[in-house]
């Protein structure tokens, strides 16, 4: 009877030895599994990235070298996001598609960062000579720009606002982004220098304008063809023969076109107005080839430095 108590005493022992091992180690490989986070773009993904480092897996639903715009989620992206650790959007008209699924996501569990909420918003402009989409109905919501990662000062108050749903998770963390955000105020700092010695103070782009949140950081004048959302692709004539006049006028010696455009307009304007086309990124997405070379918004944004001095000088 000993012995049965004995043996029976020895196996409950084993027992708890091994349930206790299996929550350790369910414990440390949790502790080790990385953070998990969806963005909806490349500024998102890339601030993410500058944040997280190699100590997550991210996870950019739009595919490189897509239009952003014309993006529709596939039920996995939907589960994705529900799973994440942290969902990291711009918001706005684009990311329409994303307020139902807000509500079915655990907040406690999946943390938010929504980029239109973390700087201050303007609204979307149609200014002297740009094709205008259609009037808006009366009673419409007001549209804001949506870009606002293009001025590098938004930019260190996305970083911030990601690091501050993580800042719990690893000590990294903090590193990674005071790195990064050094890097933004020097890009910051550049874009000024550019400015403070230029000749001229407007820029013509031959294309959408995406770019409010620059120019106006930067206290920049500006003239396009569409608004920085419009889905028109086609410019009309009464809009080219503007552009060119302009071009003339305020003796710009660059015509510019967004990456991942086809530059038709900018191309058509610039050989009426015997100047050059030169592409100033937006960062709106990257190609393939360049996604896969793991460019960062700081290195795109970096060579639009060189850009804006060409368009100023």
């Amino acid at each position: 009877m000993k012995k049965s108590l004995k043996m029976i005493i020895a196996l409950v022992a084993v027992a708890v030895i091994a349930v206790a091992g299996v929550v350790l180690f369910s414990a440390n490989k949790k502790s080790e599994e990385k953070l998990k986070i969806v963005a909806t773009n490349f500024p998102a993904y890339d601030f993410s990235r500058a944040v997280a480092g190699e100590n997550a897996d991210i996870k950019m639903l739009v595919s490189p070298g897509a239009e952003t715009h014309d993006f529709e989620p596939t039920p996995q992206d939907i589960i994705d996001i529900k799973n994440s650790d942290l969902f990291v959007y711009v918001g706005g008209e684009s990311d329409e598609w994303i307020s139902d699924i807000i509500k079915d996501i655990d907040l406690d569990e999946t943390k938010v960062v929504k980029m239109m909420d973390v700087v201050s918003v303007v609204e979307e402009d149609v200014i002297e000579g740009m094709e205008a989409e259609e009037e808006e109905e009366e009673g419409e919501e007001v549209e804001y720009d949506e870009h606002v990662w293009t001025s590098p000062k938004n930019a260190v108050k996305i970083v911030n606002a990601i690091l501050e749903k993580v800042s719990d998770k690893s000590d990294n963390y903090k590193k990674n982004a005071e790195e990064y955000i050094k890097k933004l105020n020097e890009l910051d700092a550049e874009f000024r220098e550019v400015v403070k010695n230029a000749n001229r103070k407007t820029v013509i782009f031959g294309d959408r304008f995406p770019l409010r949140y620059f120019v106006d950081e930067y206290g920049l004048n500006y003239y396009a063809a569409f608004p920085g959302c419009a889905e028109q692709t086609e410019a009309s004539s009464k809009t080219i023969s503007f552009l060119i006049d302009k071009v003339k006028s305020e003796k710009v010696p660059v015509v510019f076109k967004i990456e991942l455009s086809s530059g038709k307009i900018a191309e058509t304007i610039a050989k009426e107005a015997g100047v050059k086309v030169v592409e100033f990124n937006v960062v709106h997405n990257v190609s393939a080839e360049d996604f896969k070379a793991g460019v960062t918004y700081v290195t795109l944004m970096k060579k639009n430095v060189s850009a804006l001095k060409e368009a100023l000088q």
